[in-house]
C-alpha cells in the first residue's frame, strides 16, 4: 500500500490579502511559517519515505520543515507548481471582479470550462499532477507527502474521488492542511480531509477559499 498526503503550504502575506498568486514566488510569512513547523511537528510521528514539493518557495520551505524530522531528499516535482493564472497572477481579488467580470463569473461557475489568458487550464493542471502521481505510485511503498498549492491540490483530490474538474469548487483545503488517500487494489480511498488539527496552538480562523 502507498499512503499520499496532499499538504498545502503555509500562509502567505497574498493568501491574507487575497491576491492571486499562481507562479509569483512569494514566501511564508510569519503564521505560515508557525503553521509549517506545526505540521512539521504533527508528521513528525509517522514513517514518511518521501517528501515530493513544488518549486515555490512557500512550498519548498513547508516541504523542508517536514522532511526535517525524517532526512529524505526533497524532490522537486515541477508537476507540482501553482496553476498559471495568466493575467491575473498578481491582481488583488476584488480587481479581477471588476476588470474581468465574464471570465470571472466563468471560473466560478464553470471553472472546468476556463483557460486562463496568457495563462492554463484546470485540465492543464491535472495531467501535470497525476503525472506526477502516476510516476510515485511506480516508485514509493509507504507514506508519501506532497507539498503543492491550494488549485493543485483541489483537482487532484477531485482526480483521486473519480470526480471531474467541475467539482473544483466542492473541495476546500485550508492553508497547511492535509489530505490522505491510501491507494490499495488499484483504488484511492480517502482516509482523511483538510486536517487543521494541529494548527489549534494559533487560534487562527481558517481565510476564505482562496
Amino acid at each position: 500500500m502507498t499512503e499520499i498526503i496532499l499538504a498545502r503550504h503555509g500562509e502567505t502575506k497574498w493568501n491574507v490579502e487575497e491576491i492571486f498568486r499562481g507562479r509569483t514566488d512569494i514566501e511564508l510569512n510569519e503564521t505560515g511559517i508557525k503553521q509549517a513547523e506545526l505540521l512539521a511537528e504533527y508528521l513528525s510521528r509517522m514513517k514518511i519515505d518521501a517528501v515530493y514539493s513544488s518549486p515555490l518557495k512557500r512550498a519548498l520551505k513547508t516541504a523542508k520543515m517536514i522532511a526535517s524530522y525524517h532526512k529524505p531528499d526533497i524532490e522537486i516535482a515541477p508537476g507540482l507548481i501553482d496553476f498559471n493564472y495568466g493575467k491575473w497572477q498578481g491582481l488583488a481579488h476584488q480587481e479581477v471582479k471588476d476588470k474581468h467580470k465574464e471570465l470571472y463569473a466563468e471560473w466560478l461557475n464553470n471553472p472546468d470550462m476556463v483557460k486562463m489568458p496568457a495563462g492554463e487550464s484546470l485540465n492543464d493542471v491535472r495531467e501535470r499532477a497525476v503525472a506526477v502521481v502516476a510516476s510515485i505510485l511506480t516508485k514509493h511503498k509507504g507514506t508519501v507527502v506532497l507539498v503543492s498549492h491550494r488549485v493543485v491540490n483541489k483537482v487532484l483530490i477531485c482526480v483521486l474521488l473519480g470526480l471531474d474538474n467541475s467539482h473544483f469548487w466542492n473541495i476546500k483545503q485550508d492553508n497547511c492542511g492535509i489530505t490522505t488517500f491510501n491507494y490499495e487494489n488499484r483504488r484511492f480511498i480517502l482516509t482523511e480531509h483538510n486536517n487543521t488539527s494541529y494548527l489549534k496552538p494559533l487560534h487562527k480562523t481558517p481565510l476564505s477559499d482562496f
